[in-house]
């Protein structure tokens, strides 16, 4: 069941707060109080009775995952008698995990997150490590796709990769608007000067088209290191400020960017394949909007992951670990289409949309795009920025590029 996009895509506000919070605060274990985590290698199979299972989702992500854990629930009631759900933004995630340990009592079992809050959490020493000790319970991961082996890799040994898409960055137009859509960087920055005004994308620091279109221009420009914003984007930076020059306000939420590309006061907007596809499905652009690709594309990448905080008992970790195996299974994978929010959304191999849900098929049928099958094909995947580098780009933006145009 499609939420709001404002629920959906909470895990694209406040980032780099977050990110900052986990600089800030250090890294190291969690105090002496917290329970000792069960060391490697002895978990039992599975609980010695059934166990209550709380998750907290920082990511939007159960939009694509609940049916997936309730389908478990329902058939293995030895294993998990119950869950609760919970939500919070991600800047609350660490906070909230930190003061559990440091009190001795940790009430999240499961936490759903974006690479956000597993960077937060691994700086600060939050989560129990699962791999590679229990990597023979979760056998799915061997089938990823290369993009989501990918993400894996930034996760280490305390995330699971459970949901993946490809991300963008994209443009996206109203074709009677924009019957010549530029094809290069070059070419929309000529259209922004020709059309002052009507380029938008929303602050990278709170939007996830908005941080995919920072992080993908080193690869459309040619910049000499696409992963040091520091010293390695000086075409980016250029860029950027030249396009600013023509750029009247920056959102604070991707929200607004769809709501100014349905009302006509932007004509070209940075977008994602879910960006795309989930606000049409949900009427809040028109279904004929069109996306483009700019030549020398390269997909930044994006996952959420599963993650165990340092203190749970070891019969819900046993639990977790038969969830997940579950969870990375393409039958169940397969419900992460959902309405197109995380397109396509499954992270293992050989899960067409043919599997999905009837709803989910029918939202990919009307609302997605035959294009999406080559350019997710023909063009290289490139892993986000780490949390460092993360916040450096967020923090030059702000400073330097669009900080003072922010719309509040």
């Amino acid at each position: 069941m499609s939420l709001s996009l404002t629920l959906t895509r909470r895990r694209f506000t406040a980032t780099a707060s977050l990110l900052a919070l986990s600089l800030v605060a250090g890294c190291g274990a969690p105090t002496k109080s917290t329970p000792a985590p069960a060391s490697s290698g002895d978990l039992p199979l599975k609980p010695a009775s059934a166990v209550t299972l709380n998750i907290l989702d920082v990511a939007g992500n159960l939009q694509l995952t609940q049916g997936m854990i309730d389908d478990f629930v329902a058939a293995h009631a030895d294993t998990i008698s119950k869950v609760t759900y919970s939500k919070a933004t991600a800047p609350e995630l660490a906070p909230k995990v930190k003061a559990q340990q440091n009190a001795g009592r940790v009430d999240i079992d499961l936490v759903l997150t974006g690479v956000d809050g597993l960077a937060a959490g691994v700086d600060q020493g939050l989560w129990q490590p699962l791999l590679p000790a229990y990597a023979s319970r979760l056998p799915g991961m061997n089938a990823y796709l290369p993009g989501a082996a990918a993400m894996q890799k930034l996760a280490g040994d305390f995330g699971v990769t459970v949901t993946y898409y490809p991300s963008g960055p994209l443009i996206e137009y109203l074709p009677d608007k924009v019957p010549n859509p530029p094809k290069s960087a070059e070419e929309l920055l000529a259209f922004a000067k020709a059309n002052p005004g009507t380029v938008q994308y929303a602050r990278p620091a709170n939007s996830g088209p908005g941080r995919t279109f920072l992080m993908g221009l080193p690869y459309l420009l040619g910049d000499k290191d696409p992963k040091d914003p520091v010293n390695g984007w000086e075409k980016t930076w250029a860029y950027l400020t030249e396009l600013n020059k023509y750029v009247e306000l920056y959102p604070s939420a991707t929200s607004e960017t769809m709501k100014s590309l349905a009302n006509g006061s932007a004509k070209i907007i940075a977008t994602t394949t879910g960006w795309d596809i989930n606000p049409r499905v949900l009427g809040q652009v028109p279904k004929e909007a069109k996306i483009g690709s700019l030549n020398g594309f390269h997909w930044v990448t994006d996952a959420h992951y599963a993650v165990v905080p340092k203190g749970v008992s070891a019969d819900k970790q046993a639990a977790i670990l038969l969830l997940l195996q579950h969870m990375l299974t393409p039958q169940q994978q397969a419900k992460a289409y959902d309405k197109g929010y995380f397109y396509p959304g499954p992270a293992v191999k050989d899960v067409p949309v043919s599997m999905a849900p009837a709803d989910s098929q029918k939202a990919i049928t009307d609302f997605g795009r035959a294009e999406y099958d080559q350019l997710i094909a023909g063009n290289p995947l490139e892993v986000p920025l780490d949390a460092k580098a993360l916040v450096a780009a967020f923090d030059k933006w702000d400073r330097e590029v669009g900080g003072a145009k922010v719309k509040k």
